[in-house]
């Protein structure tokens, strides 16, 4: 059946090129929110991308959990920004409005948008590697108990996350890009929740599917982010030698993409099992 790409996916390219054009000649609002509202754009238009080859979306059949993950998005954020503040100090905002109303605004505009664009992207990786949803969708969770490996994770994990609050250091990044996917995964795997998808479970089941969509997802948000980032009035600033650099992230710091979105993915699963009560839908698959 040939679909129509939907009009808010129209809606949702007209609003990224509008910003960017207004961002690259410096026109308000879109110098100063061209962040926030081009991520908004390219959500939509995945998300109607992935309806017209799919039949089904984020927005199309699972509104009410999209809403959740975008509000779960700003506090699971704001860990990391608590950690860069306190212990790492590898980025910081320049340009932001004085105005502290709407500082925050836009803080938790842009923060809502991380997690919905990583799994819309990872959505959208899964459809050009295979146009239908593969078999396993929708087939009962593969539940891993813990075991000796588990338990080994899972400290691992915890060790990673308490290295940077013991030894504050802006070279300590990657125990805390690392340490939630070993902390929470396994603890994902072991749940009796449905819900509580994991790449543990999936390895355990014979599928690499989500690992790969995930790890790609985040390589592909973060090159858009450092695009987009670094022509906006409002932005941030990674001051992390050396400065041989891609746009403003140094290109070491392109590896911490990836295991982010594992990051997001174990993270949102870890609230969604133990918040969310209401339909669920696959995430990057």
């Amino acid at each position: 059946m040939t679909r129509r790409l939907p009009a808010y996916a129209w809606a949702g390219l007209l609003t990224m090129v509008v910003s960017e054009v207004g961002d690259l000649w410096q026109i308000e609002p879109f110098w100063s929110w061209h962040t926030p509202i081009a991520w908004t754009g390219y959500i939509l238009l995945v998300d109607g991308v992935i309806w017209r080859k799919r039949g089904e979306s984020w927005l199309r059949n699972a509104r009410a959990e999209f809403f959740f993950i975008a509000c779960a998005s700003v506090p699971l954020w704001v860990v990391f920004e608590l950690y860069n503040k306190f212990t790492l100090h590898n980025w910081y905002y320049v340009g932001l409005p004085e105005n502290l109303l709407l500082r925050y605004f836009g803080y938790a505009w842009s923060f809502a948008t991380i997690s919905p664009a990583i799994f819309e992207t990872g959505e959208l990786i899964a459809m050009v590697r295979d146009r239908r949803a593969p078999p396993w969708r929708r087939t009962p969770r593969v539940r891993v108990p813990l075991g000796a490996a588990g338990w080994l994770s899972v400290v691992s994990g915890a060790c990673l996350l308490l290295v940077p609050i013991v030894h504050p250091s802006q070279w300590l990044a990657a125990p805390v890009w690392l340490g939630f996917i070993f902390l929470l995964d396994p603890l994902n795997a072991a749940s009796r929740e449905e819900s509580a998808e994991s790449i543990r479970g999936d390895l355990a089941a014979g599928h690499r599917g989500r690992l790969v969509n995930l790890l790609a997802a985040g390589l592909v948000c973060g090159l858009i982010w450092e695009f987009w980032n670094y022509w906006s009035r409002t932005n941030y600033v990674v001051p992390v030698p050396p400065n041989v650099k891609i746009f403003e992230m140094p290109i070491a710091g392109f590896g911490g993409f990836p295991p982010f979105a594992l990051e997001c993915f174990v993270m949102y699963v870890f609230v969604r099992r133990l918040i969310w009560r209401g339909a669920w839908r696959p995430i990057s698959l």
